[in-house]
Order: structure tokens, then sequence, then C-alpha cells
């Protein structure tokens, strides 16, 4: 160039330090940044060259191409590109990228006249002193750790190699900004802003810490080393840092002051404990933590640097102190949470929507909200008329329903007759009067349905949609109440019910819902990478809702004598009847006052309609609804499941058709609860923004720091887009997969071992319960309750000892499944890259 300005090379230019660098030398020289990728900007004075410190080809290459615009002269090298990870493990890479690749650098600076070589190497290539002791350039060096080794080594290495070239061993303590930008700090902040359990412990001695180093110091230091090049020795290794060396608890309680208003209590725990902890995080539980075994060996490490040499060669002393930077870093993070975490390569997810930038958000959506609500209003009007038609149908159902007992002759004694008589089953009413009775229970709900479908015409009635609703529900369940002898009739009110519900509230807008929460655009929840109540995640739950409908509107057939026989392929029973007519007609079936296939048709079919309730954004919307549908997939449909199980161990037989209902229910389980949980946080947001919460429960309401699922393929997409769009949440990690492999076996085992009575059941029920959570815990939200298999494997190894008809050969197979089990549900497997929120830190 020829601007009369010298050249300074940096490498690792793109970096965080590196970019500060450059902006900060491109003021005084031609500067050259190195690196692998571009960074977003550089200073206008300033250029890139892409480099690979593996590679001679690609030094020799980005050399040739600045000497050939700016010279073979350089005024100095700052060499800041090396190799760092937190395993604290060795690694090839150390070698290769920081000490070769150093090598390979100097050897290719051969051909230049280079005035200064400055390489970043670390205040921790000294060995730790104790509190009240300095560290000097004088000070010895150790290389405990692969790290630290790595820059004792090159340093060594540039001493052989650097030729003529005058060298600087920079020394700098940790780094960091206004916001952080250092991984021990930023991970240490982040911790008590989140009340980490772990953020009350450190495994050392509290009053020892280490000292810190603005970026803004550090860059003025480097600056200052270029321009005194020619006064400084041949061979310098200096020490940088702020002359201060917080100790770890009172940094603790500083940190815990700035955020919560209190002084952070902080507890020493002793080194093992603390990295059986870490172990157990890291290489048992498989997560991917930062606090590491290594970094327990190092706690009571203490850097307190003398930095007499920086002040007397470079005239240079810190203008900014870690005490005095707190302030204004935890005001960052305050502000605007989520960009601070971002910021610091933390999981921004778990405090998405937090902070005084998300409360200017939602003030900002309430405004607009409040500009936009008369044409909302409109639209509504608009909408409104344009579903008047649902109305008109609800009115025509009724009619339909109370035409149909005259078409079905429930009114004719004769009619009554079933194809199988169930009075000797259980004491039911005679079979006319049963009739009858749903006879005229359908002429007073069609009149109902055709008096609410009239009054839902005007808009100030809007609400008796929910009139029509409560019909449409007591129509799934009336004709099992009065066990209804006609099967069209059964039939008849279960369609005409499902009908009433879906043109009530499904199909129109549903009245009652909160204007704010319509209004908002927003389907994805804050920190969560999807919406988990898009069409594509509740499609399988529809379907297999009404999959395992038909099943149990088949069973019941047989409970209420509309058929003679059940199709039973693997299951005998006995001579009379096979295994599921035994089951469903057993004394368990008969403690119901109504058939339990029958109200386990019901139950599905009120999934399936609840499932297709609602947008993508109803977690928010819907609260109430979303609620009753989890009660109705899980609990409910946990405890259905338990009755299914427990069949061969009161009964003593099985049932095919219950065994697939029960594993398509068990399936719709992890499907639900990313759902459950989006709603659960949505609703303790509320609570702290000061909203009604049974308004919002029943209302919904908005989400100002919500998005939308920019990812979601829809209905357009290839079929493995939308499967996987499907599946988002739920991930099937080979732990899980064969604890259901072990649960399996343990049902079966009986038959290879021969076991009989407590133990054989003991073991069934154990392998069934086994399947059933680790298929739960396959939906990374509830991935923790792998944890409760661990107390059925502990039962197993005790089981053989307390119950009775163990053999020696299922003895071991029940410790072998036992240990089998407790070790596959500690690892939580790989996870996948969907985010959930706060929720993340407990899929764990």
């Amino acid at each position: 160039m020829s601007n009369g300005r010298e050249t300074v090379l940096v490498t690792g230019g793109s970096g965080f330090i590196g970019r500060a660098l450059v902006e900060k030398l491109a003021a005084h020289y031609n500067v050259v940044g190195l690196d692998l990728l571009k960074p977003r900007e550089l200073p206008p004075s300033a250029e890139f060259e892409k480099i690979d410190l593996t590679s001679d080809k690609s030094i020799t290459s980005a050399l040739e191409h600045i000497g050939q615009r700016h010279g073979r002269r350089i005024a100095a090298v700052i060499h800041l590109a090396a190799y760092f990870d937190m395993t604290g493990e060795p690694s090839p890479r150390y070698d290769e990228i920081t000490l070769r690749g150093t090598e390979r650098l100097l050897r290719a600076l051969e051909g230049f006249d280079v005035e200064q070589f400055v390489f970043a190497s670390s205040m921790l290539a000294h060995r730790a002193t104790r509190p009240g002791q300095k560290i000097s350039e004088d000070s010895p060096l150790e290389s405990q750790l692969p790290y630290r080794n790595s820059k004792i080594v090159t340093e060594r290495a540039i001493h052989e190699h650097r030729g003529s070239i005058p060298v600087v061993y920079l020394r700098p303590a940790g780094v960091y900004d206004d916001r952080a930008n250092n991984p021990f700090l930023a991970n240490q902040i982040a911790r008590i802003y989140e009340r980490d359990p772990t953020s009350r412990v450190y495994p050392g001695n509290l009053e020892t810490g280490q000292s810190y180093l603005h970026l803004d110091d550090l860059a003025e230091a480097i600056l200052r080393i270029v321009q005194k090049r020619k006064k400084l020795p041949a061979e310098l290794p200096l020490l940088l840092g702020e002359p201060e060396a917080i100790g770890y608890g009172e940094l603790q309680r500083e940190i815990g002051r700035l955020i919560h208003g209190e002084e952070w209590q902080t507890w020493e725990v002793p080194k093992p404990l603390a990295k059986a902890g870490a172990w157990v995080q890291t290489d048992i539980l498989d997560e991917d933590s930062f606090i590491r075994p290594w970094m327990v060996d190092i706690a009571d490490d203490h850097y307190d640097l003398d930095i007499t040499q920086a002040r007397t060669l470079l005239g240079w002393k810190p203008k900014h102190a870690l005490r005095k930077t707190l302030p204004s870093m935890i005001k960052a993070l305050k502000a605007d949470p989520a960009g601070w975490y971002r910021a610091n390569k933390l999981n921004a997810a778990k405090v998405e929507g937090r902070g005084r930038k998300a409360q200017a958000r939602a003030e900002r959506l309430r405004a607009r909200q409040e500009e936009m609500k008369a044409e909302h209003m409109s639209d509504m009007e608009t909408m409104r008329r344009h579903m008047l038609w649902t109305h008109f149908l609800v009115i025509a159902l009724g009619a339909w329903l109370v035409t149909s007992p005259f078409q079905f002759a429930l009114f004719d004694p004769a009619g009554a007759a079933t194809v199988r008589d169930i009075g000797s089953e259980r004491p039911l009413w005679d079979p006319a009067l049963r009739n009858a009775l749903t006879a005229w229970n359908d002429i007073v709900c069609g009149l109902l349905l055709m008096l609410f479908g009239a009054l839902a015409l005007s808009p100030r009635l809007a609400p008796v949609q929910w009139g029509t609703t409560v019909v449409g529900l007591w129509l799934l369940f009336a004709p099992l109440v009065f066990w209804s002898p006609s099967a069209a009739a059964y039939a008849n009110d279960t369609i005409v019910g499902a009908l009433a519900i879906a043109f009530s509230v499904l199909v129109p807008m549903m009245p009652g819902m909160s204007h704010e929460g319509m209004m908002d655009e927003s389907t994805v929840p804050p920190g969560w990478s999807y919406s988990p109540s898009s069409w594509l995640q509740r499609l399988p739950i529809i379907a297999l809702g009404f999959f395992s409908f038909l099943i149990a509107r088949y069973l019941t057939a047989y409970q209420m004598g509309h058929i003679n026989g059940i199709w039973e392929p693997f299951f005998s029973g006995n001579a009379a009847k096979n295994g599921t007519e035994l089951i469903i007609t057993s004394d368990v079936s008969r403690a119901w006052p109504i058939p339990d296939a029958g109200l386990g048709a019901a139950s599905y079919m009120i999934e399936v309609l609840m499932g297709a309730m609602g947008t993508a954004s109803r977690w928010r919307t819907m609260p109430w609804m979303v609620t009753f549908f989890f009660i109705l997939v899980v609990p409910l449909g946990g405890v259905s499941i338990f009755f299914i199980i427990i069949q061969p161990i009161m009964i003593g037989t099985y049932c095919t058709l219950c065994l697939i209902a029960a594993f398509a229910m068990l399936v719709m389980i992890p499907l639900t609860l990313d759902e459950v949980v989006a709603m659960g946080q949505y609703m303790l947001r509320s609570q702290r923004a000061g909203r009604p919460f049974w308004r919002t429960f029943f209302m919904g309401g908005a989400e100002p720091s919500g998005d939308k699922d920019e990812r979601d393929p829809g209905f357009a997409a290839p079929l493995k887009s939308q499967s996987i769009a499907a599946m988002r949440g739920v991930t099937l990690p080979w732990p899980l997969i064969a604890s259901c492999i072990v649960g399996a076996w343990l049902m079966f085992s009986r038959l290879i071992f021969g076991t009989e009575g407590a133990i054989a059941n003991s073991d069934h029920l154990m392998g069934a319960m086994i399947i059933t959570v680790a298929i739960c815990a396959m939906a990374e939200v509830a991935r923790s309750l792998r944890f409760i298999n661990v107390l059925f494997g502990i039962w197993l190894l005790a089981a053989p000892w307390l119950l009775a008809g163990e053999t020696a050969g299922a003895t071991w197979n029940n410790v072998i499944a036992g240990l089998l089990i407790i070790a596959l549900s500690l690892p939580r497997g790989k996870r996948s890259e969907e985010h959930y929120g706060a929720w993340d830190r407990f899929v764990v």
C-alpha cells in the first residue's frame, strides 16, 4: 500500500480478541486479519486473508498475497490463533494447531523482514500460588493441563525457531468485556442468575481467585507493544492483568447482590464429592455440563499478577477493573437476558422472554393491539357471519336426533331384542325400558340442540354454543348409561354428539377467547424452537386417538350385547369365551356401572375432538383445553394402561385388541407432553406479569416474546419433512430403546424360566412399567422420568429374595435385568437440537 503505514498481521483475527485488536490497530497500521473464517465486519483500513495453520501451503499462499500487496517488511505479527477445548483431555489438535501451526508460521515468515512476533500465551502457564502471593514473569511455569502445556511448549519452540525476530511472550489474565464474554465468568454469572443449585457450592478455598483483564486494556497493551517494539528486549515474557484478584467467594457474593439483591452464600465441598458429581453429569448422565472434573483439580489455584514489568516497559496500566465493570455487566444481563446469553454462547432458550427489553416488547404489543382492536372486532364479526351455517347444521342435527327413535323403533318393545342376552352378566333394566329411555333422551337432546343452535345465531348469545357442547358430550355417554340395546342408537348418538361438539366450538370461533390472544400471531413459545401445538404435531395424536376409538367401540358392542363374539387371534381363554371376551366381562369390568370399553371409546372420541381444536398457538389461547387434554391422555391414559397391564395377573389372560389400544395410548403420551409444558410456562409467565390466573386459564392471552414457527413445513411439504416435524421434541435414544427390550423380556420371562406366583407377576408388572416409563421419557421434556426405572431396577434386584416362586435361573435373570435397567436409566442419551425455553434445564 502507498499510504505510508506499517503492516501488522493478526492471526485469529476473526475471534473475540482478534476482532477487537484488528479494530484497535487499524487506526494506526495497515492490519491484515488471518483466520479460517472472515469476520462479519472489518474496519475500512483492515483486510482479511484466509489461513489454515495446519497447512504449509495455506500459510505460504496467504503470506505471499500479503507480501504482494504490502511488501516484505512486517512491523509485527500478533499470533492469537491456537486450539482450546473445555474437556481438559489431551488432544492432537493442541500439537497440530498451537505448536506445529506456530512453527509453520515462523518458517513461512523467514522470507520476510519481521520486526516483532507477539505470541498470545496465558498467565495459566505459570504455576498457581496461594492468596497473598504474586506471580511475576520469573515465577515458575507448570504444564499441568493440555492447554497450559501447549502454551509452554510453543513458547519453547518459538525460542528455538525465531531466528533474529524479537519475540514477546504475552501472558494475559482472563479476558472479558462489558457483557462478560469470558466462558468461566459468564457461566458463573448465569448459574447464579438461574439460581442453579451448583452455584451454591465450590470445591476449593473461597479466598482463591484470579486476575482478569478487560478487552480494551488488552488491546491498548498490544498497541503499545507494537509501538515500542524497537525498545523492548529481544525476548520478553510479559504478564498483563488487573492488580486485584477477587476471591471466588467474594465474587459470588457481589454477583448475587447485583442480580438478586442478596449476598450469594457459597459453601465449600470436598473435591472428591465435586469430581464425582462432575463425572456423573458428563460420563454417566451424558449431560453437556460446563463443570468438568479437571476444573475441580484447579479450584484452589490462585493467580494474582505482578504487572510491574508492563508498567515499566510499556507505561501501561489497566483502566478497567472487574469489580467496577460487574454492575454494567449485570445491567446488560437484566435488560436483555437472551441477548446476553447469546453473546456469551450460552443457551438463550432458558431466559427468553425475560428482562426489561421483553417488558418493553410487551408494552409495544399491547399498544399495537389497542390500535388494531376496532379492525379486529370487524374481522371477528365478518367471520361470525361466514360461520352461521354451523349453527344451522346444529339445528339440523337436532332435528335428525328427534326423529331417530322412530326410525330405529326404539319405542317398539319388539325392537328391543338384542343379539346376545347380557342380563346374566350384570343386573340391568328390561331391554324395552332401556330402549325407551334412550329414545326419550334423544328427543330431549335433539330439541336442546335445535334450541341452542337457533339461539347461537345471535351474536349476543354466543355462549350458548357451550350448551351445544355439553349436549354433545352427554350424547357420547348416554347410550352407555342406559345400556342401549340398539346398536344403531349407540352409533347414532356417538356421531351426532361428536358432530355437535365439532360444529359448536371446533369449526366456528370458540366463544369467550381473549381478543388480545387472537390478535397475536405468535405460535412459538419464548425460547422454543418450534410450536408444540402445530397441526403436524397434533395429527399423530388425533390419528392414534381415532384408531383407539374404533377398537374400543368394537369391544363396547360386545359388552352391550350388540354382537355375539370378539375376534381374538392369540389368547384362547376357556371353552366358553376367548381371552378378550373373558377380560371385558370379568369382575374387573363389571365393577364399572357402564361398559368400561364404552367409557374408553367416549374418552378417545373426546381426545380426537380436543386434539383438533384450536390453532398452532393454542398453548396460550386455550390453556384450559390443553390441561384437560393432558388429563385425558396422561393420568387417565396411565390408569387405563395400568389396568391392562394387570389383566394377566388378576384375570389370567390377555386381550389382543386391548394391548393394541394401550400401546396407541402409550405412544400418545410423549407426543402430548411438550404442549403441556409450553402451556404451563405460559401460565407461569402470566402470573409473574400480574395477569389474573383464571381469566388467563379459560380465555388465554397474547405472548409478547413469542415468535412464528418458520420451520413448520406444512402439509404441502414432502412426507419425510412432515414426519420429522410431527416428531419434534421426541427422540429415540438407544438406552431407552434397550430399556423397552429388557422390559419386554421380563414380561415373557415366566414362559422361559417357568416362574410362578408372586415373582412371575412382579416380573410382568415391572417389565410393563419399565416400558411405559421409557416410552414416556422419549419426550425430551420428560426425559428425567427415566430415573423412575432406577427404582424398578432396584426392586428387580431385591425381588428374588422377597417373593416366592423364583427359580435359580430366574434369580440371575432378575439380577442381570435389574442391573441393566439401572445402568440404562442413567445416561440421558443424545438430545436433539430443539429447545424448550426455561424447561431446557430439566432435560437432564
